[in-house]
């Protein structure tokens, strides 16, 4: 008897979560400038676009934050969790160096059917990352219903006194669930890394011996970050619309990594999208890194402006040096 494999992955139910605490860039700069940082709203908005973050409170995780993005999702797919049967956490804050957040959110979300679950760290590009291995699972069989998250606690590793990175990060969860389908979902995925750029995003630390060793909080050479982005946005999108045979005018809605307005704009003009194409949270949550894709998804979903049979260009870039974009048909 012959098996059937599914042909597509589709996205069923789409999740987000937000801590309560929001930090306008006025609020934040008063707490930074009673550490002795000056910045302004001014400079902030003009540099990155972003007008506010929110930090989560003491004693909460960014698994805690993945399991109600999770259950958000499962409940839009119209699923129990006792359906999933894949969870791949994408983050680069878990709660404990092991086991995996993936664990902890099936623990916490009460699946017991021994469904396999892992993490994926790829940084700002981890939700592409996640979302392109739940694809690849699901076609050959190997899941029918994946719970696939991006969550972050960013505000745990930032430096406050480095006004050009800790205006930058907030934190956050989004999610979707991803089901087994005879008709086309997910089109295309494309995912690359370069390794040389290793020391332009990242966080040198590590722990040995029950001691921190090396700096435990971000670095980032925000020019260099910023001339390589641009590029290989521009180059996994075209990828992908060549995979699926489709073309920039063919996308409804480009919704890329939350970094910077400025890279965002430019990113749609290389693809010639006009603006109002192009879903923007990044003014009210910050970069929440692998978190930001998902985050950015499920609102445009909830609001109305993302509907059902649209094309949906996502696309990430991120430390590693990582990127890559996914095609869907939503």
């Amino acid at each position: 008897m012959t098996t059937h494999l599914p042909r597509y992955s589709r996205i069923t139910g789409t999740g987000s979560s937000l801590p309560p605490r929001r930090l306008s860039n006025a609020q934040l700069t008063e707490e930074l400038a009673a550490r002795g940082i000056e910045t302004s709203d001014e400079w902030i908005v003009e540099r990155t676009g972003i007008r506010a973050r929110h930090f989560v409170d003491a004693g909460v995780n960014s698994s805690d934050l993945a399991v109600e993005a999770g259950r958000h999702a499962i409940e839009s797919a119209g699923l129990q969790p006792s359906d999933i049967d894949l969870i791949i956490v994408a983050t680069s804050t878990p709660d404990m160096v092991f086991p995996s957040n993936a664990c902890i959110v099936q623990r916490k979300l009460g699946i017991v059917n021994g469904a396999p679950a892992f993490d994926v760290q790829a940084v700002c590009s981890g939700f592409i990352y996640a979302m392109t291995m739940a694809d690849a699972l699901i076609r050959t069989g190997s899941a029918r219903n994946a719970l696939v998250i991006g969550a972050e606690v960013f505000s745990r590793i930032l430096d406050f006194t480095d006004r050009t990175t800790c205006v930058l990060f907030g934190d956050g969860a989004g999610a979707v669930v991803l089901s087994a389908s005879d008709t086309p979902g997910i089109l295309a995925t494309d995912m690359h890394a370069d390794g040389r750029h290793v020391e332009i995003l990242c966080v040198p630390g590590t722990v040995s011996g029950g001691q921190i060793l090396g700096d435990p909080l971000l670095k980032m050479d925000g020019q260099a970050v910023f001339k390589l982005a641009v590029g290989v946005l521009e180059s996994a999108a075209r990828a992908v619309l060549a995979k699926a045979g489709k073309d920039s005018s063919d996308i409804d809605w480009l919704i890329p990594h939350q970094a910077n307005i400025r890279i965002m704009h430019g990113t749609a003009r290389k693809l010639k999208l006009p603006l109002d194409k192009l879903i923007v949270t990044v003014d009210e949550h910050g970069n929440t890194s692998a978190a930001s894709i998902p985050l950015a998804l499920d609102q445009a979903v909830r609001s109305g402006r993302v509907q059902r049979g649209q094309t949906l260009m996502l696309e990430g870039v991120g430390g590693g040096f990582t990127w890559g974009a996914v095609l869907v048909e939503f």
